[in-house]
């Protein structure tokens, strides 16, 4: 398939197969009515090496990154980076949630036997790189 611009976005992944975005397509869903209007943008080797490297970094094609940051927010974030980071957010919540059951287990084991679970330890570790993860998240939201 071709980006508008003659170019070769590289394979599709409609089939989830190994091109496939986790979580999403590469190319944008279907318009209703469809797309009637075009635009072809020239660009140099340099710019069109950056370009293939951030759509496949994001795991889109050409032309969605394009109209995507074209299209984006005052903040410069695309479609595809807000859903990326609402998939990420998703993730932390559900380790988050185990997490907290393990803690509450190890609570209930204290309060009921006077004894710290041997296990302790790994799940205060775990709840650390919970901490950390959020925090990654946050900073990646900083203005």
């Amino acid at each position: 398939m071709t980006d508008g611009q003659g170019q070769d976005d590289g394979p599709q992944a409609q089939d989830g197969g190994p091109s496939s975005r986790r979580g999403g397509r590469r190319r944008r869903a279907n318009a209703k009515g469809g797309r009637h209007h075009r635009h072809e943008v020239k660009v140099t080797p340099e710019e069109e090496a950056r370009l293939l490297v951030v759509a496949q970094g994001q795991g889109v094609t050409v032309s969605r990154l394009l109209v995507e940051s074209a299209l984006a927010s005052e903040r410069g974030e695309t479609a595809t980076e807000r859903a990326r980071l609402l998939t990420e957010l998703f993730a932390v919540h559900r380790t988050l949630a185990g997490v907290a059951n393990n803690v509450n287990q190890i609570a209930k084991k204290l309060h009921a036997t006077g004894e710290l679970a041997v296990e302790t330890g790994v799940v205060l570790g775990e709840a650390r790189a919970v901490m950390a993860r959020i925090d990654g998240l946050i900073d990646g939201l900083a203005l």
